[in-house]
């Protein structure tokens, strides 16, 4: 996890870094989509600060209060994102609003070109380093973050085509347009991370991919044993946990249905990494032949 907190504190040093720049972009052209674009940096830093938080308490092991460990407080930090996301859009709404109300064309220059620029490359490298160590340490809070970013890149190369359409054309409204349609993406990215995050805390079940793997594995691994059935899973932040009743022939023995069972663990923890894994072990008259079929 001291991974996953280092990268927190990366996202912390980018978030403010790329609102510094932002923002001294808008104070050079006075733009309103630009103010969007960096309004929605405001929520990067504050998103950062949460998922640092998270990953750090998710970090602390398991204790007598919480016997399966801290790992869903990621999904509190990538609920959190989201709110503060749909916050910002609202925000960017009423500020397209008075806009369209006062009208004015933005002063588009080289430097305030330059400084854009600059912070969206940032938040694009970042973005890209971000969802791979989100995926390697399959860390929600790390994966809000990184499309959270992946948004915030879009966006920002959406404003910076629209206020030079404006500049060009002489045309204002394409300003608070870019400005508008730019709260409708963080909409869009807000209301999924929340819809996600919310999955999570609920124990939703694993992807029907991931399912396939489990299943698939246990049937290989399980030789000696007859079938598995009645096979559940779910995600909590890094950990997948698995449980299901392996059905042996009655004849077997205790010690013998046991070497099976430490052996299918080993294979879904190969296959899967970090996994909390329940097996019931049942006799051949329990079998339901509606599971998976042992290999």
């Amino acid at each position: 996890m001291s991974r996953a907190v280092n990268t927190a504190w990366g996202s912390v040093a980018v978030a403010i870094a790329v609102l510094a720049l932002k923002a001294v972009a808008w104070w050079l052209t006075g733009s309103v989509a630009l103010f969007a674009d960096a309004l929605e940096s405001v929520v990067n830093v504050a998103a950062a600060f949460a998922a640092l938080a998270a990953v750090r308490f998710a970090a602390l092991p398991a204790d007598a209060n919480h016997p399966y460990g801290h790992h869903k407080a990621e999904y509190f930090s990538a609920v959190l994102e989201g709110a503060l996301i749909l916050a910002a859009a609202f925000v960017i709404l009423v500020e397209v609003w008075s806009a369209f109300s006062t009208p004015r064309t933005p002063e588009l220059t080289w430097p305030a070109v330059a400084v854009a620029l600059g912070a969206t490359a940032i938040n694009a490298v970042w973005c890209r380093h971000l969802f791979r160590r989100a995926a390697a340490l399959r860390s929600p809070a790390l994966k809000a973050d990184a499309r959270h970013l992946l948004s915030d890149v879009v966006t920002s190369a959406g404003v910076l085509a629209g206020i030079g359409l404006a500049t060009a054309t002489g045309l204002w409204w394409l300003d608070p347009l870019l400005a508008g349609l730019t709260a409708l993406n963080i909409l869009a990215s807000g209301a999924g991370l929340v819809r996600e995050s919310v999955g999570g805390l609920m124990d939703e079940a694993v992807a029907p991919e991931s399912l396939a793997r489990i299943r698939s594995t246990v049937g290989q691994a399980a030789e000696g044993a007859i079938e598995a059935h009645d096979i559940r899973s779910r995600q909590a932040g890094r950990f997948t946990f698995i449980e299901f009743h392996l059905v042996v022939p009655g004849s077997m023995t205790v010690a013998e249905a046991h070497v099976i069972t430490d052996r299918v663990e080993a294979a879904l923890k190969a296959e899967l990494g970090e996994a909390v894994i329940t097996i019931h072990v049942e006799p051949e008259g329990k079998a339901k032949h509606s599971g998976v079929v042992v290999l």
